[in-house]
């Protein structure tokens, strides 16, 4: 936090932090252990469309919206804000992820919102506000709101372009126009939410639109939850199919600009991603490290034995490499603010990061697991929801695929992203001969052939490796960042954790790594 300028924040997210390891444990559990249901019709027929979540829920959604989670960097436009954010939203997504969701849509519906000042003067105070106000009613009669989105198709998933949703203009006019919307959504993400961010097709194209689900005086729009969807994990979470039955809805941005205005929300819970992975990350670290060096098997604790000392270390490194990543990244959208080469860079490192950073872990939470044995395999340890729940960030807002497609679309049009990004690896030059080796080649490798399509993925995760290296070799202890470069950039890598070098020192590592429990 203080290298990257949310110093101011510490106190505040040791509070977070102290929630998050009391309380809120207990009530991620309930809210996982009795999910939301949806209530499509009261008692006497009529159409109500309400979901229903346990009280723990609740308590989860209030905490992170009274801490600021959902609108800390633009209630306090300070330097270091989204860092600080940062923090705070990877603490208490340690204790339960599923919350996350309407916090993150709501934090990233502000930047997309602000491409239409009318709609942003009406709606930015009730999404940055710190009151949390669950009740089913208009949103003028509430002082705080929270928003989703609802993009995909059933026909045309990633591909939203393909989208069938139809709007047409009840009047004339530009952006902010009123338009009615029918269609279906195949997945609506925190469907009880006041306002939604959608894609339809209008008579310009494809465009963005806000729909409230309740108009002012108090009636419902034509906004229909169809079903709830039973997920892998995420539980706590309602996620949904929902149909637009003439719902009203105002334009943002320009008729067949949707997706460039709808761009600024997705990026932001792209970022959001990467931070969730990181959390998830640590927390299954300090299940390990913990249970490891409590746990004796043979007569000697697991963590004084040679085989099991290489997992932890491992592990260990890949956490802190995805927290260090994360939080820089987080940096990078303080920065762009005054930096004309942050912005580049936060453009193509929260792609890189999304990819690399989601898909280890799931690889990570697995080993974490199986530290813990049989003990790991009960409901009770929590691992097996970390588990369940690691898989969510490489899926939502792009699956690896379309990460690294939007990489080459980044790389493509111009320049100035990957010079910014191989600038910031360049930050390490000189202080690592192997990384800058790496780093080296990646460019070069680059340079000769571009990057195509049927080898995006390998060299994507080049890309976050080198970026993650150049971190940890400028700001960790060169135990680890010298462990990283070995187990990670060299040529003789194993591909599963615990494989590191000989000479590695595994205790500095995991003693940096494991709780302190008092």
């Amino acid at each position: 936090m203080q290298r990257e300028g949310a110093e101011w924040a510490r106190a505040r997210v040791a509070a977070v932090g102290e929630l998050a390891g009391g309380v809120a444990i207990e009530w991620g559990s309930l809210a996982n252990g009795y999910p939301p249901v949806l209530r499509t019709h009261d008692r006497f027929g009529d159409r109500i469309d309400e979901v229903e979540f346990h009280p723990a829920w609740h308590q989860l959604m209030q905490a992170g919206v009274e801490n600021g989670l959902h609108a800390l960097p633009w209630r306090e436009p300070q330097r270091g804000g989204h860092a600080a954010r940062a923090a705070m939203f990877m603490v208490l997504s340690q204790a339960e992820g599923g919350f996350g969701c309407p916090i993150s849509m709501t934090y990233a519906a502000v930047p997309a919102l602000r491409a239409q000042p009318d709609l942003d003067a009406e709606w930015e105070p009730r999404l940055t506000s710190l009151q949390y106000d669950p009740r089913p009613v208009p949103a003028e009669d509430k002082q705080g709101a929270l928003c989703g989105m609802a993009m995909t198709e059933r026909q045309g998933g990633s591909d939203v372009r393909a989208n069938t949703t139809r709007a047409v203009p009840l009047e004339v006019g530009g952006p902010g126009t009123a338009y009615e919307l029918t269609g279906h959504k195949w997945f609506c993400s925190a469907p009880m939410c006041d306002a939604f961010l959608v894609l339809a097709q209008a008579p310009g194209g494809l465009s963005c639109f806000l729909l409230p689900r309740w108009f002012s005086d108090g009636s419902r729009n034509g906004f229909r939850i169809q079903r709830l969807k039973d997920k892998l994990g995420n539980r706590s979470n309602a996620s949904s199919e929902v149909e637009f039955d003439g719902a009203v809805a105002r334009l943002v941005g320009e008729e067949g600009r949707g997706v460039p205005t709808i761009i600024e929300m997705v990026n932001h819970t792209r970022l959001d991603c990467v931070l969730g992975s990181a959390a998830l990350m640590r927390a299954a670290v300090s299940q390990a490290t913990h249970h490891a060096a409590h746990r004796s098997a043979f007569g000697v604790l697991l963590s004084e034995q040679p085989l099991m000392r290489n997992v932890l270390a491992d592990l260990c490194l890949e956490a802190e490499a995805a927290t260090v990543a994360a939080m820089r990244l987080a940096r990078a959208y303080d920065d762009a603010r005054d930096d004309s080469s942050a912005g580049p860079f936060a453009r193509l490192a929260t792609a890189v990061l999304k990819y690399w950073v989601c898909k280890r872990g799931p690889a990570l939470v697995a080993e974490a697991l199986e530290c813990l044995g049989g003990n790991g395999y009960v409901e009770d340890s929590g691992m097996p929801r970390l588990y369940r729940e690691s898989p969510l960030n490489s899926i939502w807002e792009g699956s690896g695929n379309v990460i690294c497609l939007d990489v080459i679309r980044a790389m493509s049009r111009s320049p100035e992203p990957a010079e910014a990004f191989f600038a910031e690896v360049g930050l390490a030059e000189g202080a690592e001969p192997r990384l800058d080796a790496y780093a080296a080649k990646l460019r070069d490798d680059l340079a000769a052939g571009g990057l195509q399509e049927a080898e995006a993925r390998r060299v994507v995760e080049r890309m976050a490796l080198a970026l993650q290296a150049s971190l940890l070799v400028r700001h960790s202890p060169p135990d680890v960042a010298g462990a990283f470069v070995a187990s990670r950039l060299e040529g003789d890598r194993g591909l599963a954790f615990g494989t590191l070098p000989s000479g590695v020192d595994f205790s500095a590592i995991m003693e940096r790594a494991r709780p302190r429990i008092p």
